[in-house]
């Protein structure tokens, strides 16, 4: 009995994963307004009842894809951040990250460039996971700021906390703008003074 509630039990989170992993997708495609619940069933494989057996509405799914997005951002920055290598190298690979990797660029797979003006107005408990992920980088971001300024790889900050935000604010409108314009040079020029600005 306990093997078969384990079984059930694991093939059940499995279903709520593909759910959130399909939608994320399709909301990092059309929007959050623009994902269809037919079009998010036929994608994950799930019958109706599935969708509302894990989650108690559309908003309710948008929460729960968001804080996945947020944990998962979160555990790789974590990753490079407890790298053995000098703050410099640990910042530079994370924002080198945003100019590509299997799933594109910061452009194209960035919920907070995709969804923040979207849902600022739509849901409060949507906006609230997304800001709160924000400030969660921005915080680990100070945190590379002082290690740096402390092993000598990373100018010094008079307010390291404020210089992440703008560090931040800078990347997501590089972000942006690589996006409207389909052109990843945005993102190259943010890498470029990040480096110039920052590192020793």
């Amino acid at each position: 009995m306990k093997s078969s509630t384990k079984t059930d039990q694991s093939k059940s989170e499995q279903t709520r994963a593909r759910i959130l992993a399909e939608g994320r997708a399709l909301v990092l495609a059309h929007g959050f307004g623009g994902l269809g619940l037919t079009e998010l069933l036929a994608a994950s494989a799930v019958p109706k009842g599935s969708f509302y057996y894990y989650f108690a509405s559309k908003e309710a799914f948008g929460c729960a894809m968001l804080e996945q997005y947020v944990a998962d951002y979160l555990a790789a920055l974590d990753a490079i951040i407890a790298s053995p290598e000098p703050a410099a190298a640990r910042m530079d690979r994370f924002f080198a990250t945003a100019l590509a990797s299997d799933a594109g660029s910061m452009a194209d797979r960035c919920l907070v460039v995709k969804l923040a003006a979207e849902i600022a107005d739509l849901s409060e408990a949507m906006r609230t996971i997304l800001n709160d992920g924000v400030c969660a980088v921005c915080q680990r971001l100070a945190r590379l700021l002082r290690e740096g300024a402390e092993d000598g790889s990373i100018i010094p900050r008079p307010d390291p906390d404020m210089a992440a935000g703008l560090l931040y604010s800078q990347w997501l409108g590089a972000a942006i703008i690589a996006k409207l314009s389909r052109d990843p040079g945005p993102l190259q020029q943010a890498l470029d003074d990040t480096r110039h600005r920052f590192f020793v």
